[in-house]
């Protein structure tokens, strides 16, 4: 009996195999589904593939990532961040994309990090599976009406708001950054899903499609990866809320005091 997301999965191996095919190739990798397929997929057609993982030590994005790149045989490296170096990091970061925006810079260290220290001229990254594939909480137990809300919602904030600011990290680093969920072709096949196949049911049963389409594929290990926001799953958010506790500042006036300190407001404003 053919495969039910055949289609799909034909978009996703080929967007992959013509982004990286013959090319050194860097994952941003947390150790779930979504970077865990977008690297063994990478494995299949690039040159060669490093995986790279910003956290604290003993985080659970660094351990998950461990892990799995030993499940896969993949190189790996550990982009340690810490309290030592994070404020800093997040000055540059404000510096190269402009963003003021708290939880926007919270979530793209871990992106801007990792294009810091890739020496591939191609970033492969998972960012877009939460979104179309339905891996967020929030999706779980709610009403139609705030499922459709929150849908809508986070594809915005995606392609208005994350991907801009990915897009301005790659340029500052002159990499080349590559999303096999947010392919023209890939979205298309999802939006050609019946929405309600989408819709998780229960925690279990987020990104269920794109949990059949590794399965299918030979990779029956990822479906099963427990995953946290990056934000928390790499541990920044408790560095930076710890360096702003000492500052004696709020979380989000302690991010502005840093763009404050990169762009001084004009007098009068």
């Amino acid at each position: 009996m053919p495969f039910r997301y055949a289609e799909l999965e034909d978009a996703i191996v080929d967007g992959v195999r013509r982004a990286v095919e013959g090319r050194r190739v860097a994952v941003a990798f947390s150790g779930g589904l979504d970077s865990g397929l977008a690297a063994c997929l990478s494995d299949r057609y690039a040159e060669s593939v490093t995986l790279y993982t910003c956290g604290s030590d003993g985080s659970f994005d660094v351990l998950a990532a461990e892990e799995l790149s030993e499940t896969i045989g993949l190189p790996w490296v550990h982009v340690r961040i810490s309290e030592d170096d994070v404020e800093d990091t997040i000055r540059r970061l404000i510096s190269a994309t402009g963003t003021d925006d708290p939880f926007t810079i919270s979530y793209e260290l871990q992106l801007f990090t990792v294009c810091e220290r890739a020496p591939e001229p191609v970033v492969v990254s998972g960012q877009g599976a939460d979104e179309y594939f339905m891996g967020c909480a929030k999706y779980v137990g709610c009403t139609d009406g705030d499922y459709d809300a929150y849908v809508k919602d986070g594809v915005r904030r995606l392609m208005d708001v994350s991907v801009p600011c990915e897009l301005a990290i790659a340029r500052h680093f002159g990499k080349t950054l590559y999303y096999p969920y947010l392919d023209d072709d890939v979205v298309g096949c999802v939006r050609r899903i019946d929405p309600a196949e989408l819709r998780p049911a229960d925690m279990d049963s987020r990104k269920k499609v794109l949990k059949e389409v590794a399965t299918d594929l030979g990779y029956p290990f990822l479906a099963h990866r427990t995953k946290k926001s990056s934000q928390y799953g790499s541990g920044t958010t408790d560095i930076v809320r710890a360096l702003a506790k000492r500052r004696g500042l709020m979380y989000n006036r302690y991010i502005q005091s840093l763009y404050e300190e990169v762009f001084p407001p004009s007098e009068g404003d």
